[in-house]
């Protein structure tokens, strides 16, 4: 600022210095303006990050993971029908659905979770999203919701998986050339469930209130199906997993490791926010502390619905003034003060180029999931002018929005390696991710079968896939922010529908605030 006054001081000289001077001050000018944006690139890049793009990439990911019959409007168009037998050794109808990652099997638990962080996103930031795009969100939503109300079609039965994963995972093909297993495995009262359950009671309560306005028919038959998920879950407590019948097919994939506790809690969260009815807030104010809500466990995901359970009760606290319910809030502020460097908090882990960073399994799925709660939070503090005490400092909503930016903006490329994790967005993007539709050719290109073993030459090759699975977010980088583009390793190169789920609502509410 000191060289533009001095240049205004100059004005009593003669006209020829005037014009040197100028000169000189605007080079001086320039060359500030230089070093600004050399030493600021990293935030000025990520202010033109393309957020629209990039949301509906995210949501046309679920179409590379659809099982069942496609419809004619399928965008994803290497990908065909597949699973048309699913469920016929039970006699009912178990079509449709996701596969969780990049294999063939349909995982009831992590299904239920992703849809129900699907309709989450819908619920908080779909007024944020394009026309288009909001209707793109409901029709990924429905996909997942239509195949879980198959699941709870009969009388104290839950159908929980299809697929024999050790015959999956020990082949490299194509869903639509599937000739391994489809062991359907299901829980059946009195044997336990609690944990998959409640979380499709979770899944079908939120899509209840993301279909509210443009279907209600559909609506009110997600949240009846919803209370008698729940039942089944509360009635009959304990893991699915604990189950002979079943452990052989979910663990170690998706056992539940962290106990059914917490699903219990948030089905009933759920329930009682979409219907607003109160014996589902005298249930969790009567058995919030026997079902953990109290510990102090500061994560988010398929197992381990913690985090997510107090910033979504705490809601009910700050916007209803519900005060038998401020414990919430509290552990919503103990989590976010994690996240905060300037805290006295212990910290969740960050890389050197600052993604969060949790050790074990695929680390992208901690990312998406935390960022989405970061906003959503964020916005709740925000409607009732309240702030996170993180001990010595407090923290508004402004600094938790921060925090996600710049999580979301490492996932699109503000990253030390300088690429996209979201195959398809940018320039730069992962070629060779784990998953097998993706990397075998189409049925389009190649119409013969790829047998079980055929397909280990696509596996092991160092070629791209040939198929790009749009939207697809791959694990990420390790602790070193280093990405190597292996197909191999799948920790770091398969793509999960539920690190996408929570991803649709982040990038939803960063196309209305991109700054």
């Amino acid at each position: 600022m000191r060289l533009f006054s001095f240049s205004s001081s100059s004005s009593s000289s003669s006209s020829s210095s005037f014009t040197v001077t100028s000169s000189y001050s605007n080079f001086i000018s320039l060359l500030f303006v230089l070093v600004f944006l050399v030493t600021n690139f990293h935030s000025v890049k990520s202010d033109y990050h393309d957020y629209k793009d990039a949301l509906s990439k995210c949501i046309l990911f679920f179409e590379g993971q659809r099982s069942g019959f496609l419809p004619n409007d399928q965008r994803l168009n290497w990908r065909m029908n597949s699973g048309l037998g699913d469920g016929w050794q039970h006699n009912v109808d178990l079509t449709g659905g996701y596969y969780d990652a990049g294999d063939n099997i349909k995982f009831g638990f992590p299904m239920a979770f992703s849809t129900t962080l699907l309709s989450w996103s819908v619920i908080e930031f779909g007024e944020l999203m394009p026309p288009n795009e909001f209707r793109n969100a409901l029709v990924a939503i429905r996909w997942g919701t239509d195949y879980l109300l198959k699941t709870i079609s009969h009388p104290n039965k839950i159908f929980v998986q299809v697929g024999d994963p050790i015959a999956d995972h020990n082949c490299w093909e194509r869903p639509e050339d599937m000739d391994t297993a489809r062991t359907v495995y299901s829980v059946e009262a009195p044997q336990t469930a609690s944990d998959v359950a409640g979380e499709t009671a979770a899944a079908l309560a939120a899509a209840s209130m993301a279909f509210r306005s443009s279907d209600p028919g559909y609506s009110e038959t997600l949240l009846r199906n919803s209370v008698k998920a729940f039942e089944f879950a509360d009635n009959y407590k304990g893991a699915y997993s604990d189950n002979d019948g079943v452990r052989s097919g979910a663990c170690p994939f998706y056992c539940d490791f962290n106990g059914y506790q917490d699903e219990l809690l948030w089905g009933a969260a759920w329930l009682r926010r979409a219907s607003q009815n109160d014996s589902f807030l005298e249930y969790i104010q009567y058995n919030g502390k026997t079902l953990g809500a109290e510990d102090s466990i500061n994560e988010f995901g398929w197992d381990n619905k913690h985090a997510g359970i107090n910033v979504l009760i705490s809601k009910e606290f700050l916007e209803g003034n519900v005060y038998s319910l401020e414990s919430y809030k509290l552990s919503a502020d103990s989590f976010m003060c994690t996240l905060i460097n300037e805290s006295s908090s212990s910290h969740i882990e960050y890389t050197p180029g600052g993604l969060i960073y949790k050790p074990g399994g695929s680390n992208m799925q901690h990312v998406t999931s935390i960022s989405f709660l970061l906003l959503v939070y964020a916005n709740y503090l925000s409607r009732t002018s309240q702030t996170v005490n993180c001990g010595s400092i407090s923290v508004g909503p402004a600094s938790l929005h921060r925090q996600a930016k710049q999580q979301i903006d490492y996932i699109l490329g503000d990253n030390p390696m300088n690429m996209s994790y979201m195959v398809g967005y940018g320039n730069k993007y992962p070629q060779r991710i784990h998953h097998r539709g993706s990397s075998l050719p189409s049925v389009k290109d190649h119409p013969q079968a790829i047998t079980c073993k055929e397909g280990s030459v696509y596996y092991n090759s160092a070629n791209p896939n040939s198929n790009t699975l749009i939207g697809a977010v791959v694990g990420g980088p390790g602790e070193d922010d280093v990405y190597d583009d292996d197909r191999v390793d799948f920790r770091k190169s398969e793509p999960t529908t539920y690190i996408n789920a929570p991803l649709v609502g982040a990038l939803a509410y960063f196309v209305s605030n991109p700054n």
